[in-house]
């Protein structure tokens, strides 16, 4: 289905006002724009997940994210879904699937959340005890950021990973 403008930007409104009305308030209010698309709107249940989620409730995100993603959710809020579950998941203790999820997802091509999938699958490797390829994954990430040294911060996030 396609949303249109008018609610998307609603949307994005009652998000601007995160942090400043109550958790429950943003919650309640984002429930009402959900209610506005038909019940299994993949982009409404994101956005409930979302809200959630931002609000300190990854119990109650993780169902949520799980039926946007099989109602078929489409584009950049299919990857995010993907990362904010797994991060969901790692914090109510559930970090082997978690991790799955991320390593599935960096095999599905490349966009301006790349990064953001490496910080999260980082964050996943710590919790699985394997510090060292967390740390390469995030050096990797961070080195064609860098101003200079790309190369050798490259190289040496590489070597960390390599048995000796």
């Amino acid at each position: 289905m396609t949303l249109d403008s008018d609610w998307e930007k609603r949307v994005a409104a009652l998000w601007e006002q995160l942090g400043a009305i109550s958790g429950s308030e943003f919650v309640a209010q984002m429930d009402i724009l959900a209610a506005q698309q038909p019940a299994e709107d993949a982009a409404a249940l994101f956005e409930r997940a979302c809200a959630r989620d931002s609000t300190g409730h990854s119990d109650l995100a993780v169902p949520l994210y799980r039926q946007a993603l099989a109602a078929g959710l489409t584009g950049i809020r299919r990857r995010r879904a993907v990362i904010q579950l797994a991060s969901s998941l790692r914090n109510v203790g559930q970090v082997a699937e978690g991790l799955a999820l991320l390593e599935a997802e960096q095999t599905r091509g490349s966009d301006e959340l790349d990064d953001a999938l490496a910080a999260f699958l980082a964050l996943m490797l710590v919790d699985s005890g394997r510090e060292r390829e967390a740390v390469a994954l995030a050096l990797q990430a961070l080195a064609p950021h860098l101003p200079r040294y790309q190369r050798s911060v490259g190289n040496y996030a590489r070597l960390l990973t390599v048995k000796a």
